[in-house]
């Protein structure tokens, strides 16, 4: 049986607190320019009072916020409380483990899919559906001791909700791979995607532009690589021998790492990282951290099975190896001294392959969670003591239908990759994942399914006038614009209006109805759009009065070359006007504001007589011009410096980490790090002088059983 997963699930844990973190500080600074009174899209719309009670409207639209006129807030005040929550108990998980409990992670992702509901187009990426996701699943991963009072670091059914986690890390990387084949991107087919993904995506890191600078033979064998990682290395994830799942966990952290260098995706690519954190066992993130107990000993001549083991991960390296070749014609090009490669391959034999392996892959992976259920049953029944075992039992009952439950129903947007096995799952499937999808609780993915921009980056640049004569251009902090600034490092946070911008160039103004609003918020002057844009009001060009008119222009960017020598990082060309030019009373800006419903009539602001209100106002005047990055790294290092002195204490003490011994044999209760007590396993107290005897000697017995009955040997 496998080892208690306590420092992998601590782990993980850990990581989705920090996701979480990152998400609500990043929204919190943004809540009054995107859904304030006065904002882009106000909240308000979305929270209309209907006349039903309480119950019914969480029912139809479940969100805390209905609560906020109870409390005397308005929905502006009400998101920032939400938010202010979300960062304190993310905050606290992160930096204390007795905090990282079943209630806290079910607190966040009811407050996360709170603001969800009213997030509109801004809150709407495949990230914030990745979070809660990876949020629910945490709520089952986590232990339950806030209200016990007790902190088992092991219950035998872990193994069970933590293949959940790496479930959702199969279907994100695989869909992310498979749709950009099926989208029949001419880019991703032809292996030139990367030549023009530095340059096109939302926000570039200055290493972007390094990165594009590498010679095409380099870019393609980068696709290649991509496909390979995101396609076929996944399957690795259910392999039965460790070396395989360690070797495709080191394989998303280094495309996971490689994204994060080149962009800025906000918490997406340390969440994908984190759910990876399930390919881990024990021993290795004990090595890992220098805390593993066991001494690797190598016994020669091996024995049948690790020369197997060996034998068939071979085989799998070499198999990648050969395949990639095959499929993607690589070969040396001595003359020219570069490595060469194409699709090898058409579009109806990739969705034949596709049709003949996804309810295959569908049955891998229930032999893996039924495995998991059954080594978690055999650790139930190692259990001792009547009562305990049947307390283990009840659990193992519970959490493995819940499992169950949820792989079933995320069936449903997993084969949306292929429509024909999509039609081949129970209706009954469809409708259980009908009931619960506006929980966010699966989700489909695929990303990167189509490269936009080959013909150059589009870019929307504001510009405003006084006399509509003389035009000034209107910069944006994040987003490309001035083309001697270079592109910054804004991640963890995301700049949610630069990224709409970026999807608005892609087509007619039409298409993004937020834009009007936008623009009308600007001729408004107000403060808290305003500071979308530039924290800093003095680099706002309008600061001292809002422009008379505005107009919005449409650009091509694209980085420069290194042979160019210019000290640009951008150059660009005029293509089109994107916005006409308005005016406050502008018919055609009035059409458009009526058209998409925004032109309501703003509330009056309530008095802040209440106390609460007053501090989330003295809250936000704190805040106010601090950036997002600033405030969420700010909250890093707190926690990390916090984590330093800790160890140092220990070390101080003399609780540096442990020296290498021969310790007990495997299977033993004191290899698993401490006694059991009540199916749980639990970390020993130094004056404890006795040990727990092993169930029947037999390796796995010790993995989370016990009655509290500790079987004593003196030391002769």
């Amino acid at each position: 049986m496998a080892e208690p997963l306590r420092r992998a699930r601590a782990l993980l844990l850990a990581g989705v607190a920090a996701a979480y973190l990152a998400a609500f500080a990043s929204l919190y600074v943004q809540v009054p320019g995107l859904y304030g009174r006065d904002g882009i899209l106000p909240a308000r719309r979305v929270l209309r009072l209907s006349g039903k009670g309480l119950w019914e409207q969480l029912r139809d639209f479940p969100t805390l916020l209905w609560l906020g006129p109870s409390l005397g807030l308005d929905t502006e005040l009400a998101m920032e409380l939400l938010c202010l929550l979300g960062v304190l108990c993310s905050f606290g998980a992160l930096l204390l483990e007795p905090l990282r409990d079943s209630l806290l992670f079910a607190l966040l992702w009811v407050l996360y899919l709170s603001l969800y509901q009213v997030g509109q187009v801004f809150l709407y990426f495949q990230w914030d559906s990745l979070l809660l996701e990876a949020g629910f699943l945490a709520v089952l991963v986590a232990p339950l001791h806030l209200l016990s009072g007790g902190a088992p670091a092991w219950r035998p059914h872990d193994g069970v909700t933590f293949w959940l986690m790496r479930w959702l890390l199969f279907r994100l990387m695989f869909a992310s791979g498979v749709v950009k084949l099926t989208s029949r991107c001419p880019t991703w087919w032809g292996l030139t995607a990367l030549t023009y993904h530095y340059e096109t995506q939302c926000i570039p890191t200055p290493a972007a532009w390094f990165a594009h600078q590498l010679p095409v033979w380099f870019q393609k064998l980068s696709v290649v690589a991509t496909y390979v990682i995101e396609v076929a290395v996944p399957v690795l994830f259910f392999a039965p021998i460790r070396r395989l799942r360690l070797f495709s966990f080191y394989s998303q952290v280094l495309l996971q790492v490689l994204i994060i260098l080149t962009g800025n995706y906000n918490f997406f690519n340390m969440l994908t990282i984190v759910l990876a954190f399930s390919l881990l066992d024990e021993e290795h993130v004990g090595r890992t951290t220098g805390r593993s107990k066991r001494k690797s000993t190598g016994s020669w001549p091996p024995s049948l099975g690790s020369f197997l083991s060996v034998l068939l991960e071979l085989s799998t390296y070499s198999l990648l190896l050969y395949w990639s070749i095959q499929y993607f014609g690589m070969e040396i090009n001595w003359e020219k001294r570069l490595l060469e490669s194409k699709v090898a391959f058409t579009y109806h034999e990739f969705t034949t392959w596709l049709r003949a392996v996804t309810l295959p892959l569908v049955g891998l992976a229930f032999l893996s969670l039924s495995w998991e259920i059954l080594a978690a049953m055999y650790r139930c029944a190692c259990v001792r003591g009547c009562f305990w075992k049947l307390w283990a039992t009840l659990q193992w009952v519970v959490f493995a239908t819940a499992a169950m439950g949820v792989f079933a129903i995320s069936l449903v947007p997993f084969t949306y990759i292929e429509q024909e096995s999509h039609g081949k799952l129970w209706p009954g499937l469809h409708q259980a994942f009908g009931t619960v999808q506006r929980l966010q609780l699966v989700n489909s993915y695929g990303l990167f399914r189509r490269m936009t921009g080959v013909g150059g980056r589009p870019e929307v640049v504001l510009e405003g006038s006084y006399d509509g004569q003389s035009w000034t251009e209107i910069e944006f902090m994040y987003k490309p614009g001035n083309v001697s600034r270079a592109p910054p490092v804004v991640a963890p946070h995301q700049p949610r209006l630069d990224w709409q911008m970026w999807f608005a160039a892609l087509g007619h103004h039409s298409s993004s109805p937020w834009f009007g609003s936008f623009v009308h918020r600007l001729l408004q002057g107000q403060e808290d759009v305003i500071r979308l844009l530039q924290v800093d009001e003095s680099r706002y060009p309008f600061s001292a009065r809002p422009p008379v008119y505005i107009r919005a222009q449409l650009y091509k960017y694209w980085f420069t070359s290194s042979t160019e020598g210019s000290h640009s990082w951008w150059r660009r060309q005029w293509v089109q006007e994107f916005f006409p030019t308005v005016s406050l009373g502008d018919p055609t800006l009035e059409n458009l504001l009526h058209q998409h419903g925004l032109k309501d009539k703003t509330p009056s602001r309530r008095p802040l007589a209440a106390v609460l209100p007053r501090v989330l106002q003295w809250l936000r005047q704190l805040c106010r011009p601090v950036p997002g990055p600033t405030i969420i790294w700010s909250l890093y290092l707190v926690v990390a410096t916090a984590c330093l002195l800790r160890a140092l204490r220990r070390q101080r003490r003399g609780g540096g980490p442990p020296t290498r011994h021969k310790g007990p044999r495997r299977g033993d209760p004191a290899d698993r790090g401490g006694a059991e007590k009540n199916g749980h396993v639990r970390r020993r107290e130094p004056q404890e002088r006795g040990e727990s005897r092993a169930c029947g000697g037999t390796e796995g017995c010790g993995d989370g059983r016990g009655d509290g009955r500790h079987g004593t040997k003196r030391k002769k």
